[in-house]
């Protein structure tokens, strides 16, 4: 049997008329039958694109010029807005992105969990620029250009964009990265660094240098007085994870406070944390307050990491329980919980990818709960939620997908209402959607 021929990607411009917007902020089209994701247009748009990748069953492209605008579309702030993969949204009108975030989570409902919220809650919103505190920037040595790249991947390319500053990163880093750059380039390990993570607490910004190769005494200088001008936190990190340490100063601390609760968390560069600190706040605000919670109430609050959720719950609440399957992070939550004098919270670790789950601390019953997953949801842990009783759920969701998938499991298998939902504004100028809902039963 012969293969079949792959079919050449056409090189000259085509034009299409933007039907809808997919879930990660591509313009929907279709040509002969077949549906089209153009990159940089918006529904109700008359634009020429270029192909970009063919597949079976649908088929990808760019704009290259826009023939008739959408009124919502507006002048990227970033000079850099046209080929950096970090944002996809930029021409967008910020309101109208929130508009658009809230329809893929309807929608959804609507298809995946054949569900509808009684109430849709009002777009948690923030500051649109700056706002970005964690990253993990590329480091590359391109030998062509005679310079060292830091930042973002270009748009649908594995190769770095070229990058003078980024406007959504924290001003510390996103003001920073043709200096750091221009750093690497200077190190006799200049191809051997292989990206920079970056985490920004509310007083001090921490930059975790990945080197391949051990550095020499002159590079380890070259940091070292770096850091110490700029007042930057220096990590280096030759291995895995674990083998993350500090440069300068010798004992680093990152934190953000929660004033509306007096609890400060503190954390380490690479551990999980929301992005978006401003958006954080308000989400916290507005999950205890979707709880109702009593004086007397116990609380389960699943996929806990640090204690985001469980620290601030523990000023409403009579106890908390705070489970996560990274024991590292339980064991950062634990001394949170200490630091900030809770004696009201325990935190225990557990797979809760584990449909058969029940340990100990299940046995206690606990009034209220919260979930708080990454990307593939809570699927498996629902059914053993559902047994213990508990009336009103809480659910903070990264992805819109698992969560209208959960919303079906618990509405239509173990009796629940979705009574609220809406997103929150997380990641500006992407197509990330970041949401809340509310589950109850009676």
């Amino acid at each position: 049997m012969s293969r079949r021929r792959r079919r050449k990607i056409p090189q000259e411009p085509v034009e299409a008329t933007i039907e809808s917007m997919s879930h990660d902020g591509k313009g929907v089209a279709h040509l002969d039958g077949k549906a089209l994701f153009i990159g940089g247009a918006l529904p109700d748009e008359r634009v020429m694109f270029k192909y970009s990748r063919l597949n079976r069953r649908f088929d990808e492209g760019n704009t290259v010029e826009v023939l008739e605008a959408s009124p919502d579309r507006v002048e990227p702030k970033c000079l850099h807005a046209a080929i950096c993969g970090g944002c996809t949204l930029q021409h967008m009108d910020s309101d109208a992105q929130i508009s658009a975030k809230q329809q893929v989570l309807l929608d959804n409902f609507e298809h995946l969990g054949k569900v509808a919220a009684e109430t849709i809650l009002p777009p948690i919103t923030g500051p649109v620029w700056g706002y970005r505190r964690k990253a993990r920037l590329g480091v590359k040595d391109v030998v062509k250009k005679g310079k060292v790249l830091v930042g973002f991947r270009e748009k649908g390319s594995p190769y770095l964009a070229e990058l003078e500053q980024c406007e959504v990163l924290h001003p510390s880093v996103g003001l920073r990265l043709r200096e750091l750059a221009t750093l690497i380039e200077g190190m006799d390990t200049h191809n051997r660094i292989a990206q920079i993570e970056v985490a920004v607490s509310d007083s001090d910004t921490a930059l975790v240098f990945r080197n391949l190769d051990p550095l020499s005494e002159g590079d380890h200088k070259k940091l070292l007085d770096y850091a110490q001008a700029q007042q930057l936190q220096a990590y280096l990190q030759p291995g895995g994870p674990d083998t993350v340490t500090p440069l300068w100063p010798e004992a680093p601390s990152l934190s953000y406070r929660l004033d509306a609760y007096d609890v400060e968390i503190t954390f380490e560069p690479g551990d999980f944390t929301q992005v978006n600190h401003e958006i954080n706040h308000q989400m916290i605000d507005r999950a205890i307050e979707m709880l109702e919670l009593e004086p007397g109430e116990r609380v389960l609050d699943l996929f806990c990491g640090l204690g985001n959720f469980t620290l601030p719950i523990t000023r409403r609440a009579a106890a908390v329980v705070g489970v996560e399957g990274d024991a590292t992070l339980v064991e950062r939550a634990k001394a949170n919980a200490e630091r900030n004098g809770i004696e009201n919270a325990e935190f225990h670790v557990a797979d809760l990818a584990d449909e058969h789950i029940d340990p100990p601390w299940l046995q206690g019953g606990f009034d209220k709960i919260l979930l708080d997953p990454a990307r593939a949801g809570a699927l498996e842990v629902l059914p053993t939620l559902a047994k213990l009783g508990t009336k009103r759920i809480v659910y903070v969701s990264c992805n819109p997908a698992t969560l209208a998938r959960d919303a079906g499991e618990l509405v239509h298998t173990h009796g629940f209402r979705l009574v609220s939902a809406g997103v929150m504004d997380m990641f500006p100028h992407t197509g990330h959607v970041e949401s809340i809902a509310l589950f109850t039963r009676d």
